[in-house]
């Protein structure tokens, strides 16, 4: 009876797991051109969750989520440039690590080019005062 019990139960637990199907989350496309238009894509798109990672490295489940649409988007022969431009559009342009340059992003831009040269400023002030 014991021996009955134990095949049972690993009956009962295989079939309450579910079917694996293919997760684009995780898993390459099948052909390897659209694979390679995807991985370029992943690696140029932030992750909105870690916000310094790629999609293409984030753990995160959003970046999953991307991983998965910019796959399955890919695989039904949207252009990388066509995904991009729907994750832009939904997310903004913040998501893309090297946003086109257009009046709304130009603060994404203009903001790093201003800090450095206002802490180049403020340490040649420093300098010319320490110097007196």
């Amino acid at each position: 009876m014991n021996r009955i019990s134990a095949s049972l139960a690993t009956l009962m637990l295989l079939a309450a797991t579910p079917v694996a199907g293919l997760d684009y989350a995780d898993e390459s496309l099948p052909d390897p051109q659209q694979e390679a238009k995807a991985v370029q894509l992943m690696d140029s798109l932030r992750c909105v969750v870690c916000q310094g990672q790629p999609i293409s490295g984030s753990n995160a489940g959003l970046a999953g989520d991307m991983r998965r649409l910019v796959r399955e988007r890919i695989a039904a022969g949207d252009s990388p440039e066509q995904v991009r431009a729907w994750l832009v559009n939904r997310y903004g342009d913040w998501i893309s690590f090297q946003p086109q340059v257009k009046p709304a992003t130009a603060p994404l831009w203009l903001i790093p080019l201003l800090a450095v040269l206002a802490g180049s400023w403020l340490a040649s002030r420093r300098l010319v005062h320490r110097k007196r």
